[in-house]
């Protein structure tokens, strides 16, 4: 039962610090707003023409294939730390992990994904 009370403590914890910012961000933010507190700036320079552009979502899909493939490498880590005491079951299991991995980067490669332009 004491395990239990870890896991409350932590949905607690996990409920009073968002919520505590969205109640202090309530209070203590702006309470008359005005057009220059609204007024849009970037880096406090007044923006110049539109302050929307539109962005190509392939620079997105780019960042998020490279974030897949940088946390998909961090598990292999530990396997190739351990490689020498790993049962031939476990070696399989790596190959294929890196197969996978060797199979999605040729399917974005030849989707164009990673072209930058």
């Amino acid at each position: 039962m004491s395990q239990w009370i870890y896991i409350g403590l932590f949905f607690i914890v996990g409920l009073i610090i968002p919520v505590g910012a969205i109640v202090m961000a309530w209070m203590l933010g702006p309470k008359k707003p005005n057009p220059i507190k609204l007024s849009t700036y970037e880096c406090g320079i007044e923006t110049v023409g539109d302050s929307w552009v539109q962005f190509k979502a392939q620079y997105y899909i780019f960042a998020l294939v490279f974030l897949i493939f940088d946390v998909e490498t961090v598990f292999l880590f530990p396997w190739a730390v351990k490689l020498g005491q790993l049962g031939l079951f476990a070696v399989i299991e790596g190959l294929i992990f890196i197969l996978i991995l060797v199979a999605g980067l040729v399917y974005t490669w030849r989707k164009g994904m990673l072209e930058w332009a």
